[in-house]
């Protein structure tokens, strides 16, 4: 382990640097702070190739096991002070832990689709806290992984591995444009439904075969028209009260937990 203290070194500069998107793509690294999350990415396999702690950070027995195992794995172990860590995640009350990983990209020819029985696909989505979430809710019913079509908010930034408190180690990601999401998806099994208001077709009244596509729009917008038009099956939620739609995360969740139910019925 090495010790490092001033907020000038380069090591403290480049890391900091991959909370701007641009630098998380140039490097293909991203940051994931806190013991839970990088347990369970140690548990998935996936070990930090730099892991920053404060002192008091090692103190911990999951923390020791996780700094050997980096250490064992050919991985930088750094102690530096709570003001550095500070620095690197952007937080006044940082976590003591900080782990440096390689993005977790898998193309969409590289994807088995037949791996699981729910896979969730969001188009344009553009909140952190909601990719996060709804990689939680991925993981929750078992889901192969989310694709994300077209230009939607970065997986790897800080606000969005965060909110999926370690789901971003269990789940693939996939980033895609629609038209070869379309094609890729018509070239073997898999039933495309999406959460819509232009239809009359209750979500629960729908059948979901495996492997069942999920598919959620922007959180504005909405899908388009003629992404909607390419689904083979098209539903809504009931809405009881003012609102006219639930946000996108939760919709997903309950959409996910509808497939589920009839595939455990099944």
């Amino acid at each position: 382990m090495r010790q490092i203290t001033g907020f000038s070194n380069p090591l403290v500069k480049r890391v900091r640097s991959l909370r701007d998107k641009k630098h998380r793509r140039r490097e293909g690294l991203f940051l994931a702070e806190g013991l839970r999350i990088l347990t369970e990415a140690r548990d998935m396999g996936v070990l930090p190739e730099m892991l920053f702690l404060a002192p008091e950070g090692a103190a911990h027995p999951l923390a020791r096991t996780l700094i050997a195992a980096t250490e064992a794995a050919g991985g930088d172990v750094i102690e530096t002070s709570a003001d550095i860590l500070s620095k690197l995640s952007g937080k006044d009350n940082p976590q003591t832990l900080i782990g440096v990983y390689r993005d977790r990209l898998t193309p969409l020819a590289a994807l088995d689709r037949t791996a699981a029985p729910i896979w969730i696909v969001a188009q344009a989505l553009r909140d952190p806290g909601n990719l996060g979430t709804i990689l939680r809710t991925g993981d929750a019913v078992g889901a192969g992984g989310l694709i994300l079509v077209d230009d939607c908010v970065d997986p790897f930034s800080v606000e969005a591995v965060r909110a999926s408190m370690g789901a971003l180690f269990t789940q693939t990601i996939s980033i895609t444009r629609w038209d070869d999401f379309l094609a890729w998806l018509r070239a073997g099994p898999g039933t495309l439904a999406a959460l819509s208001l232009r239809t009359d077709t209750d979500y629960q009244a729908a059948h979901y075969p495996a492997p069942t596509f999920i598919l959620v729009g922007n959180e504005a917008q909405g899908l388009p028209a003629a992404y909607e038009e390419a689904c083979d099956i098209r539903v809504k939620m009931p809405m009881r009260g003012k609102a006219d739609s639930l946000n996108a995360a939760v919709a997903t969740a309950v959409m996910a937990y509808e497939v589920l139910n009839q595939q455990r019925r099944a």
